[in-house]
């Protein structure tokens, strides 16, 4: 005995099998995407501890609503075992107002006998503070390029949004710690 099938079994089938290869195309395209928008989203929002990304003419109108009210900040660096350099903040702490632009630098030296590129990733803590803290300028905004023994400093252009005194749950808080951690950004390592 032979089975028959049904025209409209086999459209039905096709179209599932075109509706769940769509789904899968889909899925794998936001696992894609996830990271960079999930980037995003912190930079724009302080969500995790991602300071926020803003332009200088921000940070001049605050600096005033701040008045006599200062903040220490940390630093910390550190390297992916995997990167041959040397990663240090050339201060490990400072006391600014409020509100105020300030310029810090860290340095890198890369060890190896070869050319490294190198991305940098950022935290901020107490996490309830990250959205306050705002970077103008960064290094990890960009990849790094350092040639065998070639040594650099790198700046940070930042300040803490005055706003802070006004959230009842991060205004307590006195230090902030901005930390780094350089990993190699190895061939085919995303876009370029």
């Amino acid at each position: 005995m032979s089975q028959q099938t049904h025209p409209t079994t086999n459209k039905g089938n096709a179209r599932l099998g075109l509706t769940l290869a769509g789904v899968a195309v889909g899925m794998v395209g936001l696992a894609f995407a996830s990271v960079p928008l999930y980037e995003v989203f912190c930079q724009v929002t302080g969500y995790g501890g991602t300071p926020k990304i803003v332009a200088q003419n921000e940070s001049d109108a605050m600096a005033a609503a701040a008045a006599g009210r200062e903040i220490t900040i940390r630093f910390d660096g550190s390297v992916n075992r995997d990167l041959p350099w040397r990663f240090r903040p050339l201060q490990t702490a400072v006391t600014v107002p409020l509100g105020q632009d300030t310029l810090v630098a860290y340095q890198a030296r890369n060890t190896s006998d070869e050319p490294i590129v190198g991305t940098a990733t950022f935290n901020v803590t107490p996490s309830k503070a990250a959205q306050y803290f705002s970077k103008i300028e960064c290094f990890c905004f960009t990849e790094q390029r350092l040639e065998p023994g070639e040594s650099v400093d790198m700046p940070v252009t930042f300040y803490v949004d005055p706003a802070i005194l006004e959230d009842e749950h991060a205004r307590d808080v006195s230090t902030i710690t901005l930390s780094y951690t350089f990993f190699e950004k190895k061939k085919g390592d995303g876009a370029s």
